[in-house]
């Protein structure tokens, strides 16, 4: 429990390191915020991905007065359900209709207090770093009183933009290897992306889940962040890193994908069992992150450019599925159940590598009735017809700004 004087001293503390800190470079996420009153506008994404930053910028561009406050502060260690009330008064007392709320899931019953305050007409923005903020908690109380967003760690032309590069080869390079944490690709020290591995493993996912063994928790997604791109099975895993029960795997895959450290794509199936029985590829949300995190010291370009690919797609509205027919298709894109977009990845077209790529593709591209295909590369150009489709291939740093 916490009076409200020292709920008062807290805020002004905050409002004032707030404001103060640098607005930093405008995200391109920021023209698309929703802003609705009596609405919540949900704003998910991993640690450090910058959705602090974005609710700086928002307050500064549209509201002169405004209420911030972070839960995850010190100071705010024993605030309580019951807490809540004086939290009420004091945001009545100061006379303002914007709440900025960063992290609130963590306090028990929090979902009663946005619906009284959506009740009451005022407009909140919240924040936290774990997807089911979409999902279970807001079922009850929220259900059709809130807008969900998600903030992801820079783009390619986020990247390009604070670090003053031109969009070639060596820049795409550089973010291949950096990454988008805006920490990082800031300050370039590594120990930001060591630590965030170790918030997101136990503050988001072993102290929320109840999880005791945390070191095969840190292992299974060291190995994973090691391969991704990859197909990987629960079932195949079981026996690795002491976990004995293929559910533990898929548990962990879940907690994974919710702190948006990794993402799993399915194969492509109108049917969900063919989807859940198959292997499903794996990505890391931040490239800067599996590079830190891999046990992997092989050449892995192939893949690192697989996974920017991958996330430049989920930045886009679709399904993203992989195809596996006869040959294999890298990405497939479908919205209201339509296939839209087949796009195949490689590190370099060579002589030995260039039937495969090719004609999974088109093959996909004929399963879907799709007239055109990509094939991103790292460099390459060039463009092919047959049968009344056309593939092309691009350069990544060219289809990443598309």
């Amino acid at each position: 429990m916490i009076r409200q004087e020292e709920i008062s001293a807290v805020l002004d503390a905050q409002a004032d390191m707030f404001r103060k800190k640098e607005q930093g470079l405008p995200r391109e996420a920021l023209i698309s915020v929703p802003a609705i009153p009596s609405f919540a506008t949900i704003i998910t994404g991993i640690r450090r991905c910058g959705k602090s930053t974005l609710l700086r910028q928002l307050m500064s561009r549209k509201y002169d007065s405004a209420l911030y406050l972070n839960f995850e502060d010190i100071r705010l260690a024993n605030f309580d359900t019951d807490d809540f009330t004086r939290l009420q008064r004091e945001i009545e007392r100061r006379n303002v209709r914007v709440l900025f709320f960063d992290e609130i899931q963590i306090i028990p019953k929090w979902e009663i207090f946005i619906h009284q305050m959506l009740n009451e007409e005022y407009t909140l923005f919240i924040t936290g770093s774990n997807a089911s903020l979409l999902s279970s908690e807001l079922g009850t109380h929220l259900t059709g009183r809130h807008i969900p967003m998600e903030l992801f760690p820079f783009s390619y032309s986020e990247y390009l933009s604070f670090k003053s590069r031109p969009a070639d080869e060596d820049s795409l390079l550089n973010y291949l290897r950096d990454g988008g944490i805006p920490e990082y690709v800031k300050n370039e020290s590594e120990i930001i992306l060591n630590t965030l591995i170790d918030d997101i493993l136990i503050r988001n996912i072993a102290i929320r889940n109840s999880i005791k063994d945390v070191n095969s928790l840190r292992a299974l997604a060291v190995y994973l962040l090691s391969n991704i791109g990859n197909l990987v099975s629960a079932g195949k895993l079981v026996g690795m890193f002491d976990i004995k029960a293929a559910s533990t795997f898929l548990d962990y895959f879940s907690f994974y994908q919710r702190s948006y450290l990794l993402e799993f794509i399915p194969i492509f199936s109108y049917s969900l069992k063919v989807q859940s029985r198959n292997p499903k590829k794996v990505y890391s949300m931040d490239l800067g992150l599996a590079n830190e995190a891999s046990a992997n010291f092989s050449d892995n370009t192939g893949h690192k450019l697989e996974n920017l690919i991958f996330l430049h797609l989920r930045r886009k509205p679709g399904n993203i599925c992989y195809y596996k027919g006869k040959g294999e298709c890298d990405f497939v894109v479908a919205e209201k159940g339509k296939v839209l977009h087949a796009i195949q990845v490689c590190h370099q077209i060579t002589d030995q590598n260039f039937a495969r790529e090719y004609n999974g593709l088109l093959e996909a591209m004929k399963a879907f009735n799709l007239s055109e295909g990509i094939i991103v590369t790292t460099n390459q150009t060039d463009s092919f017809e047959e049968d009344g489709k056309h593939i092309r291939l691009m350069p990544a740093n060219q289809f990443l700004l598309s």
